[in-house]
C-alpha cells in the first residue's frame, strides 16, 4: 500500500478530529459546531474558504499554478437522528443524535488531504474542497448548487467517497455507471365512506380498496418493468381505521421506490397512480396519489471512474480494487452533482466491525446502526486518495 508519509505522520491528529466530530453530531442544516471547526482548522492551514453555501457548508480553495482547471473533492458532514448504542470515549454526547453513516470520518479524511495538498502543492490548477451539509434526507448537495456552488467555484469535474462497512479494509469498490439508486416515497389515500362493520353494504371500504391497490402495484415491476431493469417498490406503512367494528372513511398507503434509471422511475410512478386511480374508482372510492422524488440516481462517468480507478490502483494495488463492484439500492444526494459535472463516487472498505474500541454496542458495524463507528484505519488511505486524485487529475504534465 502506498500512502502518503506526511499523512501517516498526521494521522494521530486527523484521527482526533474525527473523534471530536464524533462526539458532538449534528443534524442536517444544524452543523453549525462542524463547520466552525473545519473553517477554523482550514484557516489556521492558510486556506482561502467560503461559507453559507448549503446553509452550513464550508468550501476550501487551494490554487497552484497557472492552469484554469479544477475539480471537487467533495465530503458530506450531517449526521443521524439516531440513540448511540455505543459507550466508548467518543461515543455522543448528543441524545438521539449520532454518525452512524461516517461522515464524521469523511470530513476527517478529506481535512487530512486539505492539510497536506496546502503544504506540497503538487499540483497546476484549483482544488475546491467541499464539505457539505444535509446529506441524510436533507438534500444539502442540491441546496449548494443552487446557491451557486458551481458558479463560484467553476470546477472541471466533482468526487466524492464514502465508507463501505463488509468492503475489507485497505481495499475500494467502484463501477461506472449506475451506482446508487434514486430514493422516491409515495403516500395514496383512499377515500371511501365509512360505516358500521355489521353494514359494509351501506359504505364504501376504502380498506378493502387499499388491498386491491397493494397487490395490484406488485406487478408493476414484474410485469410492466423490463426484466434486466433494477427496481424496487416496497409498501411500508398502512394506515386505516381506529375501532374493530367501523369501516372507516379513509386508509393510506406509504413506501419507497428505488431505481437506476429515470425513464423507469417515470413508468413505475405513471402506473402507479393509474393502478391507484383506476382501482378506487372502481370501487366507488377515490385516491389522492403523492409521489415525491427525493434523490436521483447516482451515476458515475466513464473517463472519470477509469482515473479514480487508475489512482486507487496505484495506491493498494490492482487486487484491492472492485471495479465492478455491485451497485445499491441506497442513494446519495451526491447524486445532484453528478448530474451537473463528470465525476465518480467510490466506497472505500470500512471491514467487518473488528476495529471498534471497547464500549461498542452488540449490534453488527453496519451503516445507520446504533452500533456503528468509523474505522479510522482508513483515514491516512481516504486522505492519500484525495490527494493522488488530485495530483493526477491536476498534474502538471497534464
Amino acid at each position: 500500500m502506498q500512502l502518503i508519509e506526511p499523512i501517516l505522520q498526521n494521522q494521530e491528529e486527523i484521527r482526533r478530529i474525527r473523534r471530536e466530530l464524533h462526539a458532538h453530531p449534528e443534524l442536517c442544516y444544524e452543523e453549525h459546531r462542524t463547520a466552525d471547526l473545519v473553517a477554523q482548522r482550514l484557516a489556521e492551514w492558510n486556506i482561502p474558504l467560503l461559507r453559507g453555501l448549503g446553509t452550513t457548508g464550508v468550501v476550501g480553495i487551494i490554487r497552484n499554478g497557472d492552469s484554469k482547471r479544477a475539480l471537487g473533492l467533495r465530503a458530506d458532514m450531517d449526521a443521524l437522528p439516531l440513540q448511540e448504542l455505543n459507550t466508548f470515549p467518543h461515543a455522543s454526547t448528543h441524545p438521539g443524535k449520532m454518525h452512524a453513516c461516517g461522515h464524521d470520518g469523511h470530513t476527517a479524511m478529506l481535512l487530512g488531504a486539505a492539510h497536506y495538498l496546502a503544504r506540497h502543492r503538487n499540483f497546476d490548477g484549483t482544488v475546491y474542497l467541499i464539505f457539505q451539509p444535509a446529506e441524510e434526507g436533507g438534500a444539502g448537495a442540491a441546496r449548494m448548487i443552487a446557491d451557486g456552488l458551481f458558479e463560484q467555484c467553476p470546477m472541471d469535474a466533482v468526487f466524492g467517497m464514502h465508507n463501505w462497512p463488509g468492503l475489507a479494509v485497505g481495499s475500494f469498490g467502484v463501477v461506472p455507471g449506475p451506482m446508487m439508486a434514486s430514493s422516491n416515497e409515495f403516500k395514496v389515500t383512499i377515500r371511501g365512506k365509512g360505516c358500521h362493520a355489521a353494514q359494509p353494504h351501506k359504505g364504501t371500504d376504502p380498506v378493502m380498496v387499499a388491498v386491491q391497490v397493494a397487490q395490484a402495484w406488485q406487478t408493476i415491476v414484474s410485469r410492466n418493468c423490463n426484466p434486466l431493469d433494477a427496481a424496487v417498490l416496497s409498501i411500508t406503512q398502512i394506515h386505516a381505521g381506529s375501532a374493530t367494528n367501523i369501516i372507516p372513511d379513509e386508509a393510506t398507503l406509504v413506501g419507497t421506490v428505488r431505481t437506476f434509471d429515470i425513464g423507469v422511475l417515470d413508468l413505475v410512478e405513471q402506473r402507479m397512480r393509474e393502478i391507484a386511480g383506476h382501482t378506487a374508482a372502481a370501487f366507488g372510492a377515490e385516491a389522492d396519489f403523492c409521489f415525491k422524488r427525493n434523490y436521483p440516481p447516482l451515476v458515475n462517468h466513464e473517463r472519470e471512474t477509469a482515473l479514480a480507478t487508475q489512482v486507487m490502483r496505484a495506491i493498494v494495488g490492482p487486487g484491492q480494487v472492485q471495479e465492478r463492484i455491485e451497485p445499491t439500492m441506497g442513494s446519495e444526494d451526491f447524486a445532484f452533482m453528478l448530474q451537473q459535472k463528470p465525476g465518480c463516487y467510490v466506497f472505500i472498505g470500512n471491514g467487518e466491525g473488528a476495529h471498534r474500541d471497547g464500549g461498542h454496542g452488540l449490534g453488527p458495524c453496519n451503516l445507520h446502526n446504533p452500533s456503528y463507528d468509523f474505522n479510522d484505519e482508513l483515514l491516512p488511505l481516504g486522505a492519500t486518495y484525495w490527494v493522488r486524485l488530485a495530483e493526477t487529475y491536476l498534474s502538471k504534465e497534464s
